[in-house]
């Protein structure tokens, strides 16, 4: 047999073996958002591999109602002025749909870093939260697939020199690329170190040798296939994602925690409150202009009894801050596009970028306190939430972020008498309603759990800060002298690093 025949009978049962395919994944497809199953898939890799091509083949074979594909690379000005995680998180899919990512989070940790936009310091925390990210994705029961496509330089020059000999693609390759090129080994050496410290074996990256682009398409398509296999067959099997591995705590452990030994007779006289409120919205006001110079992102967290005072006090944090520098991010119960995706999902969706200020007037932690004690998730969801909550609130940290967050504190004899006086008042009738009333007969429940989650999350990075709430000054300056100190001297930690 000639070697032109062999070629063409190979050429033949490859496009079968790819036809073939093609038709396996499109009913996975449909069987996946019947089950309400999301899915990510990540194209990684070389530049000038083939991840356009890749993907557009890889789209053929689904329902394009069904997908959306995203250019995940610099992400522009907006993305510049986020954590790195954000651009991704806010376009996780939700239930049944799929997401795409042209390039996805690993640019920080690949091309950023070869091209020195990323610090050699930064590794190690931008590596844990790209790892805690993914692991919180795969708990929630979301499909992660990861394929690195890989080209030899060789043939990466060869296609470089293509592009470029053409008008209409010679913009897609820059001056970067061909650095990169001609560094092969140095930026190979980041690659394979990227492998290495971001491999999970419930979401494994699949190497993919794109140096011939149609071999390299089967190859994607059957590890597409291969694992929305697995997770339809462990969805059959009722087996669940993110089961909780960590310790139980013994019954009654936080029955009597940090909540009991508030002291809650702490109170401060009108005319001193006045005083103390003056100078310090003064200093806020001034710290504000400072924080967006120095592109500072701050993030509040309030949470508290109902009436305990979190508007109150917040009112008063931002009367004298700009409105175009910050966010109050009220939390209602979530609805029915953001019970589709993660629970964090709407939260992200807030996050401020550099210079801003995110207030949340209720917070994540609805997850291991009304979630919990109501049953609108399960034991497992909440307990497991304590790490991924860390974390989160780890990688707004390591974006550089303040992160404070405040418990208001009152008595249920305190909480009754405001509730009283919202029902006899009708300008705040519409604050009080029949819920808050039965939440009042879960206290104990309530109190317990907002122990053990202070106690589980109050971390050196997002510190949780009790306030003394029975008397409303006291608790309003208590906010403000927190927030004001922490401020300062985040300012001062910067101007410092900037010499």
């Amino acid at each position: 047999m000639s070697e032109d025949k062999k070629k063409e009978i190979d050429k033949k049962e490859l496009k079968a073996k790819i036809e073939k395919a093609t038709e396996r994944l499109s009913l996975l497809e449909r069987q996946a958002r019947e089950a309400k199953i999301p899915i990510l898939i990540t194209f990684d890799g070389y530049s000038a591999a083939g991840k356009g091509l890749q993907i557009n083949r890889l789209i053929q074979a689904m329902d394009p109602r069904g997908f959306d594909v995203y250019a995940g690379g610099k992400g522009g000005e907006e993305a510049a002025m986020h954590p790195f995680l954000w651009n991704y998180a806010i376009k996780t899919p939700a239930d049944g749909r799929i997401a795409i990512f042209d390039t996805s989070w690993y640019r920080f940790v690949q091309k950023d870093l070869f091209d020195g936009k990323t610090k050699e310091s930064q590794l190690d925390d931008a590596f844990y939260d790209i790892c805690a990210f993914e692991q919180q994705l795969i708990d929630s029961g979301m499909v992660l697939i990861k394929l690195f496509l890989s080209i030899s330089q060789k043939e990466q020059k060869r296609r470089f020199e293509k592009l470029e000999g053409s008008k209409e693609t010679s913009w897609r390759v820059n001056s970067n690329d061909w650095k990169r090129n001609a560094q092969f080994e140095k930026f190979e050496k980041i690659n394979q170190n990227m492998i290495e410290r971001s491999e999970n074996k419930e979401a494994p990256w699949v190497i993919i040798d794109a140096n011939d682009g149609d071999q390299a398409g089967l190859a994607i398509m059957l590890a597409v296939a291969e694992r929305l296999e697995k997770a339809l067959a462990d969805r059959a099997k009722g087996k669940k994602a993110g089961v909780y591995k960590g310790p139980v705590p013994e019954k009654d452990q936080y029955k009597y925690g940090i909540l009991s030994k508030v002291d809650l007779t702490k109170t401060l006289e009108k005319s001193e409150y006045k005083e103390k409120l003056a100078k310090l919205q003064k200093k806020l006001e001034k710290l504000h202009s400072e924080l967006y110079r120095q592109r500072i992102p701050v993030v509040l967290c309030f949470e508290g009894w109902d009436a305990a005072g979190k508007g109150g006090a917040i009112k008063r944090l931002t009367s004298h801050m700009d409105p175009r520098g910050y966010k109050v991010c009220p939390t209602p119960a979530p609805n029915s596009v953001e019970k589709a995706h993660h629970y964090m999902w709407r939260f992200w969706n807030n996050v401020p970028k550099d210079g801003h200020v995110a207030i949340y007037d209720r917070t994540w932690y609805g997850r291991v306190m009304v979630e919990r004690i109501e049953g609108f998730c399960t034991e497992d969801d909440w307990r497991r939430a304590y790490k991924e909550i860390n974390d989160f609130e780890a990688h707004l940290s390591h974006s550089g972020a303040v992160v404070l967050k405040f418990w208001i504190d009152i008595d249920k004899d305190e909480q009754e008498k405001r509730f009283n006086e919202r029902m006899i008042n009708p300008a705040k009738q519409w604050k009080i309603t029949d819920e808050d009333w039965r939440n009042r007969e879960k206290w104990d429940q309530y109190e317990e759990a907002v122990n053990e989650m202070i106690e589980n999350t109050d971390t050196e990075l997002a510190p949780w800060i009790v306030v003394e709430g029975n008397s409303k000054y006291y608790a309003r300056i208590k906010v403000l002298k927190t927030v004001v100190k922490a401020l300062e001297e985040k300012i001062k930690e910067v101007e410092k690093a900037d010499k």
